[in-house]
């Protein structure tokens, strides 16, 4: 393992669970609020200290997130609780900011096919969007998110194929340029492997230095466990994951649900790295996703 393994005060590795965002988002039937918040809930009581809990997009588009703004309420009650959101646009931040976020995350892909297909810009619009929120900082009072970018489709799309690691580098130091707080990689349709994710990872430290960001692993090809490993020999100290491995996105044909929470924690854990979770009651807050939608 890595001995660049970044360290903090009483943690190896940060888990960000994505479960009521990212894991819900291709759900159709709608989710309670209350149940979300019950959920969002019992996640941070096991321990877990960040979680994206919902996406700032027109209700009409997700019903789904509809209720955004409630579940951010509730969800910045919890002591200890990062707060993220995701948002596509500046309208999408706008509602998160007033909602007094933690963190936005923005989905800036690098395929320029998905990136139509999913938020209805070029990428290179989408880093202007970013430049644009991230401007919103010195005419915004009170305290201002942090603006953190994941690099959707980063290691291949589904939609459009080979996606070049030169422009994937390009992107991820114009978004740093533009003003986010740090940069990510993220597999979305879940073809990535760990060379390919050693040398990226690596290649994107050497490229934005500590701006590099988080992993976001799917599991289409059985190797989302696999590629945290070779991340984390690159340095890594973040992990998306959803438990149960709900979620997928709805504009990548083919790819599955993203890496097991529960999976990464054992994982984790079992190399001598600390997470801060109660594996136990982690696993049991799956029952309030299967009491609000059975099935």
């Amino acid at each position: 393992m890595s001995s660049t393994i970044p360290k903090s005060s009483d943690i190896d590795v940060l888990v960000s669970e994505v479960g009521p965002r990212d894991g819900l988002q291709s759900i159709r039937r709608a989710m309670p609020t209350e149940a979300k918040n019950r959920w969002i809930a019992a996640l941070a009581a096991s321990g877990i200290r960040e979680i994206e809990v919902g996406s700032f997009v027109h209700p009409k588009l997700l019903p789904q997130m509809a209720d955004a703004e409630e579940v951010v309420h509730a969800a910045l009650k919890l002591p200890g609780l990062t707060v993220v959101a995701l948002a596509p646009n500046g309208k999408g931040a706008a509602r998160g900011i007033t909602a007094g976020v933690h963190k936005l995350s923005f989905p800036v892909s690098a395929s320029h096919q998905h990136s139509m297909a999913n938020i209805r810009m070029t990428p290179e619009q989408a880093i202007e969007e970013v430049r644009a929120v991230c401007a919103m900082r010195s005419s915004t009072p009170g305290r201002f998110p942090t603006i953190e970018v994941g690099i959707s489709t980063a290691f291949g799309c589904s939609l459009q194929g080979a996606v070049s690691e030169d422009w994937v580098m390009e992107m991820a130091a114009k978004l740093v340029e533009a003003g986010a707080r740090s940069v990510g990689l993220s597999d979305t349709a879940g073809s990535a492997n760990p060379v390919q994710v050693k040398r990226m990872f690596r290649r994107l430290r050497s490229e934005i230095g500590d701006h590099a960001g988080a992993a976001h692993f799917h599991n289409t090809y059985g190797q989302g466990l696999a590629n945290v490993v070779a991340a984390l020999e690159a340095g890594v100290d973040t992990f998306d994951a959803s438990q149960g491995g709900l979620g997928g996105c709805p504009y990548a044909p083919g790819a599955t649900g993203n890496i097991v929470t529960e999976d990464l924690v054992f994982l984790l854990e079992s190399m001598g790295l600390k997470t801060g979770i109660d594996l136990e009651a982690l696993i049991a807050a799956r029952a309030f996703v299967a009491e609000a939608l059975p099935g």
